[in-house]
C-alpha cells in the first residue's frame, strides 16, 4: 500500500484501535442516492413476494414460524432501562432507545436468517420452474414432497461464511433437500460448526480468516457446473433479502406508535462484516423511510473493513491487514478484512457514517443489556448499541436536526445474532462482560 493510504488521517486514527466515527461526506439526498445501487424498490418488492409465496413452505418446514404464517421476522421493543444506562454512563440520548430483535429470528437466530435463506428460496424456485416441476401460482409446499427433495439432491449448495450466514444457507439449504458445503473460517464457533452437521450439512474448516473461506469455497464451485456458490460479497440477491426487512419496519414502528418523518428522525445502528446484511437492510430503510432515516455501519477496532473502503474510496482494494491490523475480534460474524465493493460502491451516497468501538465495549454492552433489559446477545450483535452516542453536534447540525427534534428521535439498535448461542457459551460472553465492567 502507498504511502498516502497510511497518511489518511481516517486510516491513522483506524491503526491506533482507537473508537473512530466516519461521517460520510458523500452522503446524497435518498432520490439521488438510490441511483447508485442497481436495484430498484421494484426488485425489493418482488423479494417481497417471493417470500410470501415460499411462506406456507416455511411454515410447514419449520413450526416455529407457522404463528407467523411462514414469515421470518422478529419484534421491535423499546429498550429504557438500557438507555438510562447509557446516560449514566455517557450522557442523555435525546429521544426513545429501541432494539430490532434479529438475534431471535426464527431458524437460525441471526440477521442472516433474512439474506442467507432468501437467497437459498430463489435458488431453489428458478431450478424447479426451470425444470418444469414449479410455476409461481402452485403451492410451494410441493417443494417439500420426496419427487423435488430427490431433484434438489443432484445439486450442491456452497458458501463461505465466519458462522451465521452458514448456519442459516446451510439449515434452509438441507431442508429443501440439497446436497450444501459451508466453508468456515476459524473464527466461526464450534457449536455452530456442530448444529450445522447435525443437519447433515459438511462443514470445511479453515485455520486462516473468512477472505480465505469465501476464496476456497468460491474456487471449488467453480469446478462444478452443478454447484451454485452464495457470495456474501456480491450477490445482489442476498442483499434484496435483506432488503425486505427495511420495507417492513415502517409498519412494525407505527404499531408500536413510533412516528418517522422530519420531525420524528430514525436513526438505526447495523453492525457490519462485509456488509451484505447492513448494506441491504438500509437500502431497504431507505426505500421505505427516505430522508428520514439515518444509518450507521457498525465495526470492531480490529475489523475496520468498511469503514476502511468507504472513507479512502478503495472498498474492496483495500483490506485492513493493509493498514496493519489483525482482523481479530471476538466478534466473530464481524471479523472481515476485507469489504464488499459492490455494497460499499451501492451505499457510497446513502450510508450516513461508519463507528468503530472495541471488543471490551461490546462486551461491556453485552452484560449491560443483560442486567438491565434481560436481554442476551452474542458480542457482534452489541455493535449498534455505542451509535446514538457518536452522533456528533456537526452532523445534526448539517442535517438541521435540533434538540427539539432529537428529542422525538427513535434510535434503532439491530441486534443482528445471539438467540441460539448455547447456554454455556452465553454464560462465558456474560462472565467476559462482567470482567469487562469491572475494568472499566
Amino acid at each position: 500500500m502507498s504511502d498516502s493510504l497510511l497518511q489518511h488521517p481516517v486510516v491513522r486514527q483506524l491503526q491506533t484501535l482507537e473508537a473512530t466515527t466516519w461521517f460520510n461526506p458523500h452522503l446524497a439526498r435518498v432520490e439521488e442516492g438510490l441511483k447508485q445501487v442497481g436495484l430498484s424498490r421494484q426488485d425489493a418488492q418482488e423479494a417481497e413476494a417471493r417470500l410470501q409465496r415460499f411462506a406456507p413452505l416455511l411454515a410447514q418446514a419449520f413450526p416455529e414460524t407457522a404463528t407467523a404464517g411462514g414469515i421470518i421476522e422478529s419484534p421491535v421493543i423499546a429498550i429504557p432501562a438500557m438507555q438510562q444506562w447509557l446516560a449514566a454512563e455517557n450522557g442523555a440520548i435525546p429521544g426513545a432507545l429501541w432494539l430490532k430483535k434479529d438475534s431471535h429470528l426464527p431458524v437460525s437466530g441471526s440477521i442472516k436468517a433474512r439474506g442467507g435463506i432468501y437467497e437459498v428460496l430463489a435458488h431453489a424456485e428458478r431450478l424447479a420452474i426451470t425444470a418444469g416441476l414449479l410455476t409461481t401460482e402452485a403451492d410451494y409446499r410441493i417443494l417439500l414432497s420426496p419427487r423435488l427433495r430427490a431433484f434438489f439432491s443432484q445439486q450442491r449448495i456452497a458458501v463461505g461464511s465466519t458462522g451465521n450466514l452458514g448456519l442459516s444457507i446451510g439449515i434452509i439449504s438441507a431442508a429443501l433437500g440439497f446436497d450444501v458445503t459451508v466453508h468456515m473460517s476459524a473464527d466461526a464457533r464450534a457449536w455452530k460448526k456442530e448444529k450445522l452437521r447435525s443437519h447433515g450439512v459438511k462443514v470445511v474448516e479453515y485455520a486462516e480468516d473468512y477472505g480465505v473461506a469465501v476464496a476456497q469455497g468460491r474456487r471449488e464451485a467453480e469446478q462444478d457446473p452443478h454447484c451454485f456458490f452464495i457470495d456474501d460479497e456480491n450477490s445482489r440477491t442476498l442483499f434484496l433479502g435483506y432488503a425486505v426487512a427495511g420495507l417492513r419496519l415502517r409498519a412494525q414502528l407505527e404499531a408500536a406508535g413510533r412516528t418517522v418523518d422530519a420531525a420524528h428522525p430514525l436513526f438505526v445502528y447495523l453492525p457490519c462484516g462485509v456488509g451484505g446484511g447492513p448494506g441491504g437492510v438500509a437500502f431497504g430503510l431507505k426505500l421505505a423511510f427516505g430522508d428520514d432515516v439515518h444509518c450507521f455501519f457498525a465495526e470492531p477496532t480490529h475489523s475496520p473493513c468498511m469503514l476502511l473502503g468507504m472513507s479512502t474510496g478503495l472498498h474492496e482494494a483495500v483490506a485492513v491487514a493493509d493498514i496493519g491490523l489483525d482482523n481479530k475480534t471476538a466478534a466473530d460474524g464481524l471479523a472481515v478484512g476485507r469489504p464488499s465493493g459492490f455494497v460499499g460502491r451501492a451505499m457510497a451516497q446513502l450510508i450516513d457514517g461508519c463507528y468503530t468501538l472495541s471488543d471490551k465495549r461490546m462486551y461491556q454492552l453485552l452484560a449491560a443489556l443483560a442486567a438491565t433489559e434481560n436481554l442476551r446477545l452474542e458480542p457482534s450483535a452489541l455493535a449498534g448499541m455505542a451509535g446514538p452516542q457518536r452522533l456528533s453536534a456537526h452532523y445534526l447540525a448539517q442535517h438541521r436536526l435540533n434538540a427539539e427534534t432529537m428529542a422525538r428521535a427513535t434510535h434503532l439498535v439491530w441486534a443482528t445474532g445471539g438467540g441460539m448461542v448455547p447456554e454455556e457459551e452465553m454464560q462465558a460472553y456474560l462472565a467476559a462482560g462482567q470482567r469487562a465492567l469491572s475494568a472499566g
